[in-house]
């Protein structure tokens, strides 16, 4: 199979919780794989498709949990979301990287 995803993945088992953009409500998750350019979480509740969400994780390494602004760019119900995530600072973007770098 054609392998089209621009960053490298690696494959996490972490609880999240996201927000959809307007709302204070935390929907929890589990995070299965992430990258540079998104994440996939499993939730039986995904957010609506092309909706802005905040997700909300403590990746390996870091002190404090992150906030990560993305957006669902597809989803299974009852199963789980695709995102991509926006504009990412330097210290949630060196956070993913690290945890992308193949040994």
């Amino acid at each position: 199979m054609l392998e089209l995803r621009r960053y490298e993945r690696a494959r996490i088992d972490l609880a999240v919780e996201f927000t959809a953009k307007g709302s204070a409500q935390r929907t929890a998750g589990h995070a299965r794989d992430i990258s540079v350019g998104g994440m996939y979480v499993e939730t039986p509740h995904p957010a609506a498709f092309n909706g802005e969400v905040v997700v909300y994780v403590q990746l390996p390494g870091q002190r404090a949990p992150l906030a990560l602004p993305a957006v669902v760019r597809w989803t299974r119900a009852g199963e789980g979301m695709g995102l991509q995530f926006g504009l990412l600072g330097a210290r949630e973007t060196h956070a993913i990287t690290e945890l992308t770098k193949v040994p």
